[in-house]
Order: C-alpha cells, then structure tokens, then sequence
C-alpha cells in the first residue's frame, strides 16, 4: 500500500508531531508498505522518504511557536507532490493547521485519515472559522485522536465523531541507546523552554533539593536566558541536541522530570523515558496522567506546586527500590505503545478508507 503521511510542522525542527510522523512512516515501512512524508523542511529533508514542500515560519499557538508553512507556493508543492507518488491513501496530522495538510484537506481526491494531536480546541482559528472547518472536517474519512484530551477539545470546537488511537514510541531507539555518562545522580529535563512546559518551577525545586545531583536541562526558547540568569548551581545546560543524543541522555539519567502546567494532550515523552528505562516524574495533568499512571509508571505531582516536586525528586532519589519498580512498569507501558503496534493499528484503518473512498 502506498501510504502519504502529510505534516504540517517543519520537519527538520524536533517536534512531538514530527516526531510521531517520521516514526510510523518507518514503521509502515518494515511491514512492507510505500509510506513517504510530506511536510516543510527548513534545509535538506532529515532522512529518506521525506518530500520537503518548503520552509516554515513561526505562528504562536498554545503558548508556544509552531513552525507552520502556509501560502499558496507550499500548496502547489504538497498537491504536486501527492500527484507525483499517486498514493492509496493520505494521512493528515493536524489536519486544520494552515499548510500542505489544509491544501491536500480541500484538493487532494484520495481518500483521507485524520489525526489530531495537540490541544487543537485552543487554536484561536478555530473560533473564527469554525463553519468552514467542520466542512473540511467532513472530508476525511477516518478521524482519530491522540487521546481523550485532544478528542474532548477538538469535538468541543467541531464537533463529529473521533476513535482514539494513542502516540507509538519506538521503543528499541530507546532501550538499545548507549547511556550517557555521567558520575552523579541525574534529573533531566526535556523541553521548549516557555511558561507551560514548567521549567521554572523545576528550578524552583531543583534550589530546595539539598540532594547531590546533577539536573541537564535540554532544549530553549523564549524563557532560557531569564531562567539561566538564576545562576542555580549544578544545573547544565545543554541546549538543543540530536535524536541520538536525546536518547542517550534518556538511558544515562538518573530520573526524567516533566513539570508541564498544561496544554499536553499526550505524554510522549513520558513513554521515551520509559522506554529508556528511566523513572519518571511528571504533573498530574490529563495528557500525562492517562499515559503515566500514578505510582505504577510515575510519580505524579500537582501541577505548578515546586515544594510537591522537590519531595518527589527526594523520595526518587532516596528509594531505589522504588525506582526500580517504576522502572519495570515503565518498560511494560512503553511496549504497550509501541510504534510497530501503532502502524499496525493504522493499517486496517488505510484499508478500509480506501475501500470506502473519500466522502462527497
């Protein structure tokens, strides 16, 4: 089957979208299907089978920035595209953010899958073309959810019907990464560096620790230098960094802390750290709290409450037992949603749109 997966983030910024497309598209791949990605690309394509439509631009959205490509040039390129490979079916993430996804949405004649990932209801387009958009919405075939958090947001604004069909992880990546050495007690952080992602209430309890740790803090944006500017002993940070050494940081750190106050509709990264065999920290939000479940895979704290976290941290840190049964939860989670199941879960999904074909 010839499967066209279309993005509409830049595909050579990392992303929980892109990420999620690039790894089922590998994962159709090894269950013999022709699966190619269409999306922007900010320089050269990332890796074979990705079909760059053009550069992106930053829109704010969900108090962050997503690098979107809209215009009519990257319309005729993702058309032109789709028409050069001829696929069976196309699959949409995001389907309604302006860019190739929207242009494939209106134009394109196969018969369409939708997945909406992200907290879609907040998008301040949606309210005002709320008609137009639910006349696209009947375009697609099959739409699905990431979880029950983005189906509740996206119906809310929509309307229709949605199946839930969660993220995959690729859990070998993960489990099989050469640890990153370090020679202390490790917390890492993963994320853009803005209000929602909690970075700094992290800090605020990284400061109260009296541990002896290290906490890495990967990924910036708009708050790094202010939050850098702390000057809190102990803490590196690393910056932006490779899939590879991602990884590798995941397998050689001590715990994994995700202290988002909102605005997560799936806890992704809470899987890859799973995968990774490391325990995991995080808020008690709906986008975590159904993935990481509260003292079998994770620990989890009230959102935004620093001296909840830094008891966390402490308890994780002092109790290696208990660690290690988070740990073993973790790897069993992680296996449950493995992107070779989710590929698997999609492709009766393809094989019945195209049988049904695209809606009038």
């Amino acid at each position: 089957m010839r499967v066209a997966l279309v993005c509409p983030y830049s595909l050579s910024v990392p992303g929980g979208v892109q990420g999620q497309v690039l790894g089922l598209a590998r994962a159709l791949r090894e269950l013999g299907h022709d699966a190619r990605v269409l999306g922007p690309s900010d320089g050269p394509p990332p890796e074979p089978g990705v079909i760059s439509v053009g550069v992106s631009t930053r829109f704010s959205s969900n108090g962050s920035e997503a690098p979107i490509a809209p215009g009519k040039t990257v319309a005729r390129r993702t058309l032109d595209a789709l028409r050069a490979f001829g696929p069976d079916v196309v699959h949409l993430h995001e389907p309604l953010v302006p860019g190739p996804t929207v242009a494939a949405l209106l134009s394109c004649e196969e018969p369409i899958v939708g997945t909406f990932h992200a907290a879609a209801g907040r998008l301040p387009l949606y309210s005002y073309l709320r008609k137009p958009l639910r006349a696209g919405i009947g375009r697609i075939t099959f739409r699905t959810a990431v979880s029950e958090e983005a189906r509740r947001l996206v119906q809310e604004s929509l309307g229709g019907s949605y199946w839930v069909i969660p993220n995959g992880v690729e859990v070998p990546r993960f489990a099989k990464a050469d640890p990153w050495p370090t020679t202390r007690p490790t917390i890492l952080f993963v994320g853009r560096h803005e209000p929602r992602k909690g970075l700094g209430v992290l800090l605020d309890a990284f400061a109260e620790l009296d541990r002896d740790a290290t906490l890495w803090v990967v990924g910036e944006g708009p708050e790094t230098e202010e939050l850098k500017a702390r000057g809190l002993p102990d803490v590196e940070w690393i910056g932006r960094v490779s899939d590879a050494e991602l990884a590798r940081r995941l397998r050689g750190a001590s715990l994994f802390c995700a202290p988002s106050l909102r605005g997560e509709s799936f806890g992704i990264v809470l899987l890859e750290a799973m995968a990774a065999s490391t325990p995991v920290i995080a808020s008690d939000i709906t986008g975590y709290a159904d993935v990481a479940r509260a003292e079998r895979e994770a620990i989890l704290v009230p959102p935004g409450d620093a001296p909840a976290l830094t008891a966390a941290l402490r308890r994780a840190l002092d109790d290696p037992a208990r660690c290690a049964e988070l740990v073993a939860g973790g790897e069993l989670r992680a296996n449950e949603y493995s992107m070779e199941h989710l590929a698997e879960r999609f492709v009766p999904i393809y094989e019945s749109a195209v049988g049904i074909g695209r809606p009038d």
